[in-house]
């Protein structure tokens, strides 16, 4: 038996993950050899045809508004430095949007890559980069196609006032769009007065 690998080891061949080795064979798409004890094994000659390039980091930056371009090439830098110091090979993936939009183009593809389980590796520098509140719904999607989430700073920098302002701001200014015109003076009166609370927030 010691010519045939183990779950962990068709998984680094492969550059998946274990949870991966094992759904495939369930499916069908991979053979394995069952032991005496009930355990997966495989051979490289069963493997090698079925090796994927699907080891790619993918590593995810978002502000919410233009007047964040240069916190958007920040995140980009501190995401490229901890990919290549961690040896990964990576794809960064950038938004200018609010963390409420669900549809930004950057967004959408990264679920994609997830989805056809092109991406190992999800790197965030942190949890709400993704949305303001359905970061979960992302991971759990992580989850069920293997792709591990790393997020380099758990800890928040910011005030919750202060990273929130730009998604409210751009709320309420939808709605006074719709109630008063985009441009009449009423509603450029209330943009105006809530950039300037978002300004005391900072």
């Amino acid at each position: 038996m010691s010519n045939l690998l183990t779950v962990s080891e068709a998984a680094k061949l492969l550059g998946v993950s274990t949870k991966t080795i094992r759904r495939w064979d369930t499916e069908g798409r991979i053979k394995s050899i069952r032991t005496e004890g009930g355990h997966r094994r495989f051979t490289i000659t069963d493997l090698i045809g079925n090796k994927q390039d699907n080891s790619l980091t993918v590593a995810y930056a978002r502000v919410s508004s233009h007047e964040q371009k240069d916190e958007l090439e920040r995140q980009k830098i501190v995401l490229q430095a901890y990919c290549a110091k961690q040896g990964w090979s990576f794809e960064v993936i950038s938004d200018l949007g609010s963390g409420l939009n669900y549809r930004k183009k950057g967004l959408i593809k990264l679920i994609k890559l997830i989805c056809s389980e092109q991406v190992e590796r999800l790197v965030l520098t942190h949890k709400d980069r993704l949305l303001r509140f359905g970061s979960d719904l992302i991971f759990t999607l992580c989850e069920i196609f293997a792709t591990e989430v790393v997020i380099i700073n758990r800890s928040e920098d910011s005030t919750f006032e202060e990273v929130l302002a730009p998604d409210v701001i751009e709320i309420i200014t939808a709605f006074s769009a719709r109630l008063y015109g985009s441009r009449s003076s009423k509603n450029q009166q209330i943009v105006q007065q809530l950039k300037e609370v978002a300004d005391q927030l900072k």
